[in-house]
């Protein structure tokens, strides 16, 4: 039997294609999540090596060949969600490169199914 293969974020069509013009016009690219504050709590995109990546900080994985982070308090929140990263018109966050753009980055979820978070566990 195939084991099942749980990726913890991924991203929209609409998504990848922005993140493929913003890495063409800005080279290879890095996300995290952000957990509030200053910018909600958008993924924030940043130029690879932008954005300083902390022993603490958990690798979710990629999405469309960009590595994608989140801080390891809140990942314990959302560890049971699989993020949706998605793209829809307005501004986005202050230190992000899709501020301007007249696009943003949003994030949404869904809850892994009761398969995905034993397969999850097997996996760690």
């Amino acid at each position: 039997m195939a084991q099942l293969v749980v990726q913890r974020v991924v991203a929209t069509e609409a998504a990848q294609e922005f993140i493929a013009a913003l890495r063409e016009k800005h080279g290879e690219l890095m996300f995290f999540q952000s957990g509030g504050c200053c910018d909600g709590s958008a993924p924030l995109c940043y130029a690879a090596g932008d954005f300083n990546i902390s022993s603490s900080d958990v690798f979710l994985g990629s999405v469309h060949g960009v590595p994608f982070y989140m801080g390891a308090e809140q990942f314990e929140y959302w560890k049971h969600t699989q993020l949706i990263i998605d793209v829809v018109a307005g501004n986005g966050g202050m230190f992000s490169l899709d501020n301007g753009t007249g696009k943003r980055f949003l994030t949404r979820s869904r809850l892994f199914t009761d398969d995905e978070n034993t397969a999850l566990q097997q996996a760690r």
